[in-house]
């Protein structure tokens, strides 16, 4: 069995779930995903790299871009490393 496929336990009895995945059709996906977030990374940087809109923009809006940015590469590190997986 896979040591990471998911299990359901019914009873005292286990089922433990075979997936099968395309790797090429998941590479494909998983890179236009790593793709978009590293343009939305991008973006959401030069937002807060360009002076005008931080100095006129209200603090929580600031904080909400820079919220962003965290979100964005933490699901970046997680895509990266199912790439890595699939290499």
């Amino acid at each position: 069995p896979d040591a990471g496929a998911p299990v359901a336990v019914v009873g005292s009895t286990q089922f433990m779930l075979h997936i099968e995945v395309d790797p090429v059709a998941e590479k494909a996906r998983l890179g236009k995903e790593q793709a978009r977030l590293e343009g939305e990374i991008a973006r959401a940087n030069a937002k807060l790299g360009n002076e005008s809109f931080v100095a006129r923009a209200p603090a929580a809006v600031v904080e909400q871009e820079k919220a962003r940015v965290a979100a964005f590469e933490a699901t970046l590190l997680q895509i990266t490393a199912q790439l890595a997986k699939l290499a």
